[in-house]
Order: C-alpha cells, then sequence, then structure tokens
C-alpha cells in the first residue's frame, strides 16, 4: 500500500488566500497526496488569556497574546472551498483539521475523505464526539500522548460512529529534537490498535519522516512553507518547496524499496547470477577417465557450469573428457 502523503500547510499562508492558492500548487507539484490546512473561529479556540507556546515566543515575539496571532492567520469559510476548488484543477485532495465545533460541521458540509483531529484536541470530548458522529474516517495524531490518552480518544471516535480511525504517532514540539522523535512508537501504537498508523513529524529535514516510510508508515504528514524566513509561528520548522519535493521523492523511493517482503530473485538481479557465481573448473588440465578429486578441481567465476552446491557429488566421478585447466566441468 503506499504512503499517503499529507503537505500541511497548516497555518503557513499567513492569512493569505493567495499564499495559501501558491502553498496548493506547491504541494501539488512535489506529489503529495493531499494539501492540509487549519479551519478555525480564533475566538472560540483560545481565550484572550492564553499564552503563546515557547516555540511561538521565539518564533513570533512575546507582544501579544495567542489569541491575537492567531487571528492573523484566518481564513473565512468561503476561501476552503475556493481552495478545495483550486486542488481539484490540479489533482490533489483538499484536506483540513478542525478546531472548533462549528468549524468541524463547516469541513463536514465539504464531505472530505478524512477529517484530521490534531493532537491538542485528543481530549476534547465533545468535538471527538461530533467527528465521531460525522462518520468520516478521522485521522488522529497522538502528540503529548500516553498510550492510555490514545485509547481514549480513538474509542471515543469509534463509539460515535466513525468507521476507521488511523492514529499518527506525533511530537508536538517545534521543532522536535530528533532525540524525541521515538519512531517506535509508531509501531507500539500498530501493535497495540492494529488498523492503520503513520507518523506526523515537527523534526527538521527530512530524515525522520523517510525513517518512518521504511517503519512502514502508512500516513506521513510534514509541515511546509513558501520560505522558512517569512513571518509566523511554524515556518522555521517547516520544509521550504525543494525540501518537500525531495521527502516526497525519498518516501515513493522506500515504498519501491520495501518491496513484496518475500525473500525471492529480483528481475534485475539474475543477470548477475552467472557473473557473481562460481561453477565447478579444471584447477589443472585433466585427462578423460581420470577421477575428479580435490586436488584436479576447484570452484572460479563463471558461474553458468556446475554449482558448487553439487561439490561432493562431483568428487570421485570420472572426467568424460579432456579438461583444460580453468575449464568449466560438465558431468
Amino acid at each position: 500500500m503506499a504512503v499517503y502523503i499529507i503537505a500541511e500547510a497548516g497555518v503557513n499562508h499567513n492569512g493569505s488566500f493567495e499564499l495559501a492558492k501558491r502553498m496548493v500548487e506547491v504541494a501539488a507539484k512535489a506529489g503529495a497526496d493531499a494539501v492540509k490546512f487549519q479551519t478555525f473561529i480564533p475566538e472560540k479556540v483560545m481565550s484572550r488569556y492564553a499564552e503563546k507556546a515557547d516555540y511561538q515566543k521565539t518564533n513570533t515575539g512575546n507582544d501579544e497574546s495567542q489569541l491575537d496571532m492567531v487571528r492573523k492567520l484566518f481564513l473565512p469559510y468561503e476561501d476552503f472551498l475556493k481552495l478545495r476548488e483550486h486542488c481539484q484543477s490540479l489533482g490533489i485532495t483538499f484536506l483540513s483539521t478542525p478546531f472548533d465545533l462549528e468549524s468541524l460541521e463547516f469541513l463536514g458540509s465539504m464531505k472530505l475523505p478524512y477529517i484530521k483531529i490534531p493532537s491538542g484536541e485528543i481530549t476534547n470530548l465533545p468535538l471527538l464526539i461530533a467527528a465521531g458522529r460525522q462518520k468520516t474516517p478521522v485521522i488522529l495524531s497522538t502528540g503529548m500522548c500516553d498510550m492510555e490518552d490514545v485509547r481514549y480518544g480513538r474509542q471515543v471516535l469509534l463509539d460515535n460512529g466513525c468507521p476507521e480511525v488511523t492514529l499518527l504517532h506525533c511530537n508536538t514540539q517545534y521543532p522536535t529534537p530528533f532525540e524525541d522523535a521515538n519512531l517506535l512508537a509508531m509501531l507500539a501504537l500498530k501493535k497495540e490498535f492494529g488498523g492503520r498508523v503513520g507518523y506526523s513529524d515537527h523534526t527538521l529535514g527530512i530524515e525522520a519522516p523517510i525513517a518512518a516510510a521504511a517503519l512502514g508508515a502508512e500516513v506521513i504528514e510534514k509541515h511546509f512553507t513558501l520560505d522558512k524566513a517569512m513571518e509566523g509561528p511554524d515556518h522555521v520548522a517547516s520544509l521550504d518547496p525543494g525540501e518537500l519535493e525531495a521527502m516526497v521523492r525519498a518516501v515513493r523511493n522506500i515504498e519501491k524499496a520495501l518491496g513484496s517482503g518475500r525473500k525471492e530473485r529480483s528481475r534485475s538481479e539474475t543477470p548477475t547470477m552467472p557473473i557473481a557465481r562460481k561453477s565447478i573448473v579444471a584447477a589443472r588440465d585433466i585427462k578423460a577417465g581420470e577421477t575428479f578429486t580435490e586436488q584436479n578441481i576447484t570452484v572460479k567465476r563463471p558461474g553458468n557450469g556446475v554449482s558448487p552446491k553439487l561439490w561432493f557429488q562431483v568428487l570421485g566421478t570420472a572426467a568424460k573428457r579432456d579438461f583444460k585447466e580453468d575449464e568449466l566441468i560438465e558431468l
């Protein structure tokens, strides 16, 4: 099964519809399966007393509240409808993450193939119930969670009618230190719950998502931006367009490299067999009727003669003709 690659635009459009359109184009050009945004009404997501996260303070300063920061990153619902049309014209799937009940209802009306629930909402019981009742498959990020948190959020969705929950291992730090990425936790989720699992990455660069693909991730999500130097909270920890293309290309190569899981000879290596393998050959000139011994036969390339696997069957038999040194032995 191919890895489903989600290019996470998030709020890196900085509240500009035109930048959001360009991000759709970049994601499509990179070969991602979907481009995902974030849909919210700022006042319904955070109070005016909510502080910025440390990384947000680092990237945007500490002169405003989280609410004031997010107001600058807002897109109205009608823009998302136009973005979906733009996605359809370019052959890429539109997705978005709701952060409040009203936005969830709006995205539900769009009949998207998935609803993405972010890590911070995994304990938001009203949102989880409403998402489950939409009866749309959910992709659930699990940053900041232990196994019990994951079990809780997943079960609420299933109990309320969600047909399928894909679990994404995630670390909610921007950027995530490599030593905290803990990619093997994705396998623990697979063992514990079965179903599809994947990885939502916030490390710098593309190594971690590539490794996740090699470990068997079925969904990979990664933030990207048009320019890391742009003002905003998430640009620094995002991929630029060239890096996004490189990540998609690498993941697709990993898909091919993983193969069937069966140990079998590939078509591409078959021509190498007679070159790399060996045959039983004459160690010196041998006369017809002479007995083959460990002194007059040996093993050398090429491999298009009698296989060395038959060594003990050859020993003690008589030469049917004369053989020159290095000539392939015939039985």
